[in-house]
């Protein structure tokens, strides 16, 4: 039996956020949504059952980075991949350190978005 991906999409643009579900949803992926980073944590906390979480980098009160620190805090290793507007060498250092699976540049390609998704989901599997 072929269980769905569900992917948590964490973006406090609406637009962007609408734009990468709905590219999501077309390749059949089951997916939740939070407009900022506080609710992205409580549905890491309490939907344990979350493949992949894609989160903008620039958001408040919490951002991507925090995001993440708080999520592999508690113990919480689900891959993330990273959108962000920003083209800086620092922002990739970061993301490397923190173990993120793959940083997007915002506009987010519709392409890049799901051969990215698919191969961390795979990678992911694999792993586990």
């Amino acid at each position: 039996m072929n269980i769905k991906s569900l992917i948590l999409v964490v973006e406090d643009n609406d637009f962007v956020r609408m734009q990468i579900i709905s590219y999501l949803k077309e390749a059949d992926y089951d997916v939740l949504e939070a407009a900022e980073g506080s609710a992205a944590l409580d549905y890491m906390e309490f939907s344990r059952n979350i493949t992949l979480a894609i989160v903008d980098v620039r958001m408040e009160p919490v951002n991507g980075f925090e995001f993440i620190k708080t999520i592999r805090g508690r113990n919480i290793m689900t891959p993330v991949i990273l959108v962000t507007g920003d083209q800086t060498p620092d922002l990739l250092e970061r993301a490397g350190q923190c173990g993120v699976s793959a940083v997007l540049m915002k506009p987010v390609q519709k392409d890049r978005l799901l051969k990215t998704v698919s191969k961390t989901i795979d990678i992911g599997k694999r792993r586990s």
